[in-house]
């Protein structure tokens, strides 16, 4: 059909297009993130500020086999613990995948807190953070947060920067441990489009999380 209504030099002159079209924003948008948030972003236990409250962005616990851990949620899940251990965070909010995709992402990780000796007092759940731009809205328009401190991998913190300084949040981001991308390169490949994904919902789709559901605000 296309043949009949364009050449084939035009037909590879439009493919050709888009191609580069979609490149060029793959590469602007992820270097906009890279350049964003490098003074936000801590490594150091020792050098990071205290925040009242800790968004620990939710994963799977588990790898596809259901049984073996998977090393962002275990490196996430130290994280966490080390911040709230040496006092540089005093609540704790994981924002996770509820139970839509037949895991609970919250409930895993408040389980592991309550075994390593976190009282269950501190944690807050939010379970309808099912991917980062819910969860980092959510924080500020359900828990009335305006400053905290978000805990995942690098790669991934630099995103949720972005999404907070869009919504006026004060955040700070604390790196959990990676694995790197030679283990993990379809992560890695995704956060990618995750990025142009993320400038389409801030800038020109204006996209809002799935539930606003009522306010909880942390004290």
């Amino acid at each position: 059909m296309f043949s009949k209504l364009f050449s084939k030099k035009t037909i590879i002159l439009l493919c050709t297009f888009v191609f580069l079209i979609t490149i060029s924003a793959i590469v602007f948008c992820n270097n906009k993130v890279e350049q964003f948030s490098n003074d936000k972003l801590y490594n150091d236990i020792n050098k990071i500020p205290h925040n009242h409250v800790g968004l620990l962005l939710g994963t799977c616990k588990t790898l596809k086999d259901r049984i073996t851990i998977n090393p962002f949620w275990q490196h996430r899940l130290e994280a966490t613990y080390l911040l709230w251990k040496h006092k540089k965070i005093d609540i704790i909010l994981i924002s996770g995948d509820g139970g839509w995709h037949g895991y609970n992402e919250p409930e895993d990780f408040r389980k592991a807190f309550l075994k390593l000796g976190v009282p269950d007092s501190v944690i807050v759940i939010d379970a309808a953070g099912f991917r980062t731009h819910d969860s980092v809205i959510r924080a500020l328009k359900i828990f009335g947060l305006k400053k905290f401190t978000i805990i995942s991998q690098l790669f991934h913190n630099k995103r949720a920067l972005v999404i907070a300084n869009k919504y006026n949040i004060d955040a700070i981001g604390f790196n959990a441990n990676d694995i790197g991308r030679k283990h993990a390169w379809f992560n890695y490949f995704r956060e990618k489009l995750a990025r142009v994904k993320l400038f389409l919902d801030l800038y020109i789709l204006n996209t809002q999380p799935h539930l606003l559901d009522d306010t909880r605000f942390i004290n």
